[in-house]
């Protein structure tokens, strides 16, 4: 249990980790990027404009050609930096084709594709993209320039600048971020187990001297209740010389005394399962067998009950495990079966083998149990019909037991019910052949049976 809630704890504590990683980095990486590439884009989209501005107001020639880096057309041209001068240019006529000139017999053809020109003159709208050319990302920002006569476009201005080094940054801050955040979250795995062990093991303490102060507490309780009862029982065969008021005490004492060795005894059997100290045997068992037998021993109580017991099998279900612990499950859902069942009712125990699992199914015909309870089953003390239940002698222990006894045995326990139609509930457990169990001497005398147990 305490392994499980660490394991959890630490899922938790990286998954919250994780979250606020993954939001620092996509803050801290769209950030960088909007600083690096905002004022390139900006500054493009300015050239674009002032290209445009001279294609109005002096010519096309004029437009289509680089500014120089002393700002403006006509200077001396500027020293290249890299594959690309700061700033480049080529224009596009109004049907998209590209305007030749001194320039752009220069450019690289993955630039001077047209594709975002065409984009332009269809929209109407402004646009920029990212092209790589010849290595080196460029980002490109093209304007439609008006028609004088206000109808259409003339054409494109298209300008470009390289941005390979602020890419190159960009991918530097990202693998830095991959990098210290996966750092971070194993670290965090690694620190969580062992701060979560270290936070537990109070609880874990609490735990172990709970369980034994139950184990011995009902070790204790046994030996007392069980010499009230014989003397009571003693005085009981004395009845004829008893007041009837006096033998009706004695019966209530015998009664309770009953309810409280049961009460007893469960606690002691789940304080074991919790504690993992039950004992047992590693034996290969036939679930069909171990039907029948159950139907056997159940027998005289469900034909006074006027309920039909019946055996179906499918398969061979061989299990490994302790014939006494699943025995006392299979009898305690048997037990449920009867109490919760109708006269003329009817309980079918039904054993299969499917693929790696063997299966063991009560299902009865009775009163059933509304779908309000049924996530509560399993919940130590908790009875869906309470009075019942005490009048019956229930504990509210008996699932509880039951399913600790299957995951002792590595399956599991399903409850499935509809009111007024009846209750299935389903024993599922590896077969033999896939099961693999550090087989323990068993020591003569150290399994004693247990007593019948009841939900």
């Amino acid at each position: 249990m305490f392994h499980g809630l660490r394991v959890r704890l630490t899922l938790w504590y990286c998954g919250v980790l994780a979250a606020v990683l993954v939001l620092f980095s996509f803050t801290l990486y769209f950030g960088a990027q909007h600083f690096l590439l905002g004022p390139v884009e900006d500054s493009t989209a300015g050239h674009a404009g002032e290209h445009l501005n001279q294609w109005l107001l002096n010519s096309q020639d004029d437009a289509c050609s680089n500014f120089s880096n002393q700002g403006g057309p006509g200077g001396p041209p500027s020293a290249p930096t890299g594959p690309f001068r700061p700033e480049i240019i080529a224009c596009f006529n109004s049907d998209g084709s590209l305007i030749q000139n001194t320039s752009t017999a220069q450019l690289p053809s993955a630039f001077l594709t047209n594709n975002l020109a065409k984009t332009v003159l269809q929209s109407g709208q402004p646009t920029g993209d990212i092209v790589n050319v010849g290595g080196t990302d460029v980002y490109r920002y093209a304007i439609p320039v008006p028609a004088l006569s206000g109808q259409g476009y003339m054409g494109v201005v298209m300008a470009g600048e390289p941005i390979q080094a602020q890419e190159n940054a960009l991918s530097s801050l990202l693998v830095l971020l991959l990098t210290i955040g996966g750092g971070a979250l194993l670290f965090a795995a690694v620190g969580g187990l062992f701060l979560s062990n270290r936070a537990l093991q109070p609880a874990r303490l609490a735990w172990a001297n709970q369980q034994r102060f139950i184990a011995d507490a009902s070790h204790e309780l046994r030996t007392p209740l069980t010499l009230l009862r014989a003397d009571a029982e003693v005085l009981l065969r004395g009845r004829k010389h008893l007041d009837a008021e006096d033998a009706e005490l004695l019966e209530d004492i015998v009664t309770e005394t009953n309810h409280m060795s049961r009460l007893a005894t469960n606690l002691l059997t789940l304080a074991r399962l919790d504690a993992g100290s039950m004992h047992r045997e590693h034996e290969v068992i036939d679930l069909s067998t171990l039907a029948q037998e159950g139907a056997r021993r159940i027998s005289a109580l469900a034909e006074q009950r006027g309920i039909t017991v019946l055996v179906e099998t499918n398969g061979d279900p061989t299990v490994i495990g302790d014939p006494v612990l699943l025995q006392e499950v299979l009898m305690a859902l048997l037990d449920n079966a009867i109490k919760y069942n109708r006269s003329g009712g009817k309980i079918t125990i039904y054993t299969a083998s499917q693929k790696d699992q063997a299966i063991l199914e009560v299902r009865d015909t009775g009163i059933g149990i509304a779908s309000e309870h049924l996530q509560h089953l399993g919940e130590r003390f908790y009875r869906v019909d309470k009075a019942r239940s005490r009048e019956s002698g229930g504990t509210g222990l008996g699932f509880s037991i039951a399913r600790g006894i299957a995951q002792a045995h590595n399956g599991t326990l399903t409850i499935s019910s509809e009111p007024d139609q009846g209750t299935t509930v389903r024993l599922v457990l590896p077969l033999a052949q896939e099961t693999k169990f550090d087989i323990e001497e068993r020591t003569p005398g150290s399994m004693p049976s247990l007593p019948q147990q009841t939900m």
